[in-house]
């Protein structure tokens, strides 16, 4: 029973995580174009785009994600729980 509830909550967890991050990139390239009226950097790691500008993304778009999984995973737990009753194997307290 704990291996099946591990592997739906990873599987709910995973899908929260994917669809959160994907939304908040899309929003993210929209607010850098129009805040900067250039493409974000599709590859902040290439020597051709600027120092400050790799730089800039990698920190707002670093930050932007994780907090859009972070909150994903945290609504995802919370329907989990209302659902079942208890929380998912991976976020119980031993």
């Amino acid at each position: 029973m704990a291996s099946e509830s591990s592997k739906v909550w990873s599987a709910f967890s995973l899908a929260s995580s994917l669809m959160a991050a994907t939304a908040v990139r899309k929003g993210l390239n929209t607010t850098w174009k129009a805040a900067t009226g250039n493409q974000p950097p599709a590859n902040p790691a290439d020597p051709d785009v600027e120092f400050r500008e790799a730089l800039a993304w990698a920190v707002v778009s670093g930050v932007a994600v994780a907090v859009a999984r972070m909150l994903a995973q945290r609504r995802a737990a919370s329907y989990y729980l209302r659902s079942t009753g208890h929380l998912p194997p991976e976020l119980t307290k031993n």
